[in-house]
């Protein structure tokens, strides 16, 4: 079993939205770690935030499983033209999206994209997501509330909206929760608001889609070391980032590979409406 690091961490902080190669210690993405043995062979996926952590974990584990890949970013090209070179070096097809997803019309502008370079979708993954930490309400602007919910939330339904009429039967939608979805964190109170709700758009999607033979899941993530985290917290809770689990770490975005990829096997064609967490041991119940 990999030995991951564990906190303390090196003091550390980046400007959002934060750069993988700046980060110490760097994540693991499953560069080295992940095989794949063909689950999703000639399917056709878009992943949103895939340039940098859980999304470019994602990414690589679902290139290997066989799929081509749309990766919508915000503006992070280094990050994102890493993620490129791994999708292609395990000979997939990598198509990058750099633009703000809280507009409607960019949202529908990715799938427009997915479509004209794949000719259909079977897979979306709805993984950006904006945070930032204060330890007072009055502390939150009007602006910074509701950006948050234009990112993590309206962009959801904006681009499930726009990709069902692309995807046939078997297809599967894969959104990212949180712990915070069950456990809300008070210093990430708009974060965590807009996670609670993913939940609920989860489990009334899966019903609604139900008949149509789309399958819509989540998976919460607990604390994961990826660069959101030293460019939305002070230094010292980076120094002990993820030491509040039983695991006392925080996951590396390759430990959730394997979840993303279980969501999406055609395989997995009675598992729908469900939230899977990967939490170093804290239930969500």
């Amino acid at each position: 079993m990999a030995q991951y690091p564990t906190p303390p961490f090196p003091e550390q902080q980046q400007p959002m939205p934060g750069f993988t190669g700046r980060m110490d210690p760097v994540p693991d993405h499953g560069e080295l770690s992940y095989r794949g043995s063909g689950r999703l062979a000639g399917k056709k996926a878009v992943i949103t935030g895939g340039d940098s952590g859980i999304g470019r974990a994602v990414a690589i584990a679902y290139a290997r499983e066989g799929a081509d890949l749309l990766i919508s970013y915000l503006d992070e090209d280094e990050d994102a033209e890493d993620t490129k070179r791994l999708v292609e070096e395990a000979g997939r097809k990598a198509v990058l999206v750099p633009g703000d997803i809280k507009t409607a019309a960019h949202c529908r502008a990715i799938i427009d994209k997915a479509v004209q370079e794949f000719g259909g979708i079977d897979i979306l993954v709805n993984n950006a997501a904006h945070q930032a930490t204060f330890s007072d309400i009055g502390d939150i602007s009007d602006e910074e509330w509701e950006l948050t919910f234009q990112v993590n939330i309206h962009a959801m339904f904006y681009l499930t909206k726009a990709a069902v009429p692309h995807m046939k039967p078997g297809s599967a939608i894969i959104n990212t929760a949180s712990i915070n979805s069950d456990t809300p964190n008070p210093t990430l109170l708009a974060y965590a608001t807009t996670k609670g709700a993913i939940q609920n758009f989860t489990a009334g999607l899966a019903q609604l889609l139900a008949e149509k033979g789309i399958r819509a899941n989540a998976v919460a993530p607990g604390p994961i070391w990826t660069p959101l985290i030293p460019s939305t917290m002070t230094e010292d809770r980076v120094k002990e980032f993820g030491k509040q689990v039983p695991m006392k770490r925080p996951g590396q975005p390759a430990e959730l590979a394997t979840a993303y990829v279980m969501l999406a096997d055609p395989l997995s064609s009675y598992v729908s409406g469900t939230t899977i967490a990967v939490t170093g041991g804290k239930p969500i119940l």
